[in-house]
């Protein structure tokens, strides 16, 4: 058997089994919870929530606090419809007057869909379709959430940025008794989608007063809306809580392993997201504290991820504050690396990030010069080809040199057809003797698969590709091609570059090989445009490099 095809048609294998394995890996199967079970809510009125704290199982929408972590609070300076609208360059949110819930958050920024350029991606939302919010309070001996959630007022009904201004400040007063006087504030920054909650506490009673900030993020099993305009063969991305752990960088809990295994660890500064695909949700308290991080799932089959901050004692006639910061955006991994240590890790490239970190980088320098991502892909592509060319000239060289002594090869199968020991020792003499290593045409392939694994994570994760254009028909590099153009011309190019290998005599391995195009041509049918693209850039700059190397080889062999 010709062994250097063998292992060729066994590495295309082993590269069709990672493809699939990646592929898989990037599906979920959506829970069963249909997004039709969420009722209709309106914005004017608050969801109705439990009157006490959470038990001890966890099943409640309400943390429950521990009274063991008390902190001693220095006095601070004295701080002097149902739903409001916040809006900023970047985000536009609506927070509910009934505990201070963020129920609503678009992002201008970015389109929900690519043909409605006027409509906003909605990432937080609570109406028929969806429930996803974002809930904080104060609960304990004497919090404002501890007995339901607290009835807040504000000074107008809606809030925006002015052109000339950087930051928007939206403060929301507490409807109490006179005992104690509570401002929510919330800061928002032009041009950044993490927004600060403040807690401003001032204490007049006669008694001390004592409670803990807790921060959740709460929401159904409905799709991710980036996956529910898929096909069946479409990929759907990780849909469910993270969070980072001191021995563990980086932890993903889908909506499953929530509901058979609620978490719950006190961990050093830290923070807690809701990840889907290209955004994501976060809270970040305070990173110099110890909290109380936890994930379950609620008798009514809602998801929440959240906090528990140390209790804070503030004595009568004092004030203190709490204060935690929440996220609302697209996965920029630069951004998230600045919020909080390790948010950046919710950019997940899977195993090979390591590789694909250095690419993503360089896709981003080059992008910043020639400004279209798919010219990008394209130059990345080059570069990487650049870097593998000794490699893949040796790979080349090695089929070239097979192809040349072919014609012996089957003489020397037909010769000793029904002695494979005699072959074997015949074919071992030939290679010796041309100076061919029938490993030379697999090893470099294998050497670059973690590359080629790696770019499709990048490809597959970066916010920066939804919906960024090409040109012609490609109008989004993170979609299918429309038009399956792309795949096609990466079958038939693949289809010639086999047509430069020498043919495999044994007629199992030549079929093979010849529904291999066919294979990989139906695989990234669904693929996005751009992995398809650096592919297609792929296999025309190696059938360039082969064919030159092949003539050379051949054009030696006649001259000799």
């Amino acid at each position: 058997m010709d062994l250097q095809r063998s292992l060729l048609i066994g590495v295309i294998g082993v590269l069709s089994f990672m493809l699939l394995t990646e592929w898989v890996a990037f599906k979920k199967q959506q829970v069963d919870t249909p997004a039709a079970n969420v009722q209709p809510v309106s914005v004017d009125n608050a969801p109705d929530l439990p009157a006490v704290a959470a038990q001890e199982n966890g099943t409640d929408d309400l943390p429950q606090v521990s009274t063991e972590q008390v902190t001693a609070v220095a006095p601070v300076a004295d701080s002097t419809g149902n739903a409001i609208s916040v809006k900023t360059d970047v985000l536009d949110v609506r927070i509910d007057l009934t505990g201070g819930e963020i129920f609503h958050v678009g992002l201008p920024q970015y389109h929900a869909r690519l043909d409605a350029p006027g409509i906003p991606f909605l990432l937080l939302q609570r109406d028929e379709r969806r429930l996803y919010v974002a809930q904080s309070g104060l609960i304990g001996p004497d919090g404002i959430d501890s007995g339901g959630r607290a009835s807040f007022t504000a000074g107008a009904s809606s809030y925006q940025l002015a052109d000339t201004a950087e930051r928007l400040q939206v403060d929301l007063h507490y409807v109490s008794d006179g005992e104690v006087d509570v401002i929510k504030r919330f800061t928002l920054r032009r041009g950044d989608y993490l927004v600060d909650v403040e807690y401003l506490v001032t204490n007049n009673s006669e008694q001390r007063w004592q409670a803990n900030l807790f921060g959740q993020i709460k929401r159904d099993s409905s799709p991710d809306p980036s996956s529910e305009n898929s096909s069946g063969m479409g990929m759907v991305p990780f849909l469910g809580t993270a969070l980072t752990q001191p021995e563990k960088r980086f932890n993903k809990f889908d909506f499953e392993e929530m509901a058979e295994k609620p978490f719950k660890k006190q961990l050093p500064g830290g923070w807690i997201a809701m990840i889907q695909h290209y955004f994501l949700s976060a809270w970040i308290p305070d990173p110099d504290q110890t909290h109380t991080y936890n994930t379950r799932v609620t008798r009514n089959g809602f998801n929440i991820g959240g906090f528990v901050s140390p209790a804070m004692v503030i004595d009568p006639g004092q004030s203190g504050g709490f204060k935690a910061s929440f996220y609302a955006g697209p996965k920029d991994q630069y951004r998230l690396k600045e919020i909080s240590e390790y948010l950046d890790l919710s950019v997940d490239y899977g195993w090979l990030w390591w590789i694909a970190q250095p690419l993503f980088w360089l896709l981003i320098q080059i992008q910043s010069v020639v400004v279209n991502w798919g010219v990008s892909i394209i130059l990345l592509t080059v570069l990487i080809k650049a870097a593998f060319f000794k490699l893949s000239a040796t790979s080349y060289k090695s089929m070239a040199n097979m192809r040349r002594v072919q014609p012996r090869m089957t003489d020397i199968r037909e010769r000793y057809g029904d002695d494979k020991q005699k072959q074997s020792q015949a074919m071992m003499e030939l290679y010796k003797k041309e100076k061919i290593n029938p490993l030379g045409g697999c090893l470099p392939i294998l050497v670059q698969m973690p590359v080629f694994i790696s770019l499709y994570w990048v490809l597959m994760e970066s916010v920066e590709l939804r919906q960024a254009p090409f040109y012609l028909w490609i109008k989004d590099l993170s979609a299918m091609d429309p038009y399956f153009i792309l795949p096609l011309i990466m079958g038939a190019s693949m289809w010639f570059q086999m047509r430069l290998n020498p043919p495999p005599p044994d007629p199992m391995q030549a079929k093979v090989m010849q529904w291999m195009p066919v294979i990989f041509t139906f695989f990234f049918l669904w693929f996005p445009a751009g992995l398809v693209l650096y592919w297609v850039a792929n296999n025309l700059l190696s059938i360039a490099q082969q064919w030159v190397i092949t003539r050379q080889i051949e054009k030696a062999a006649e001259k000799s």
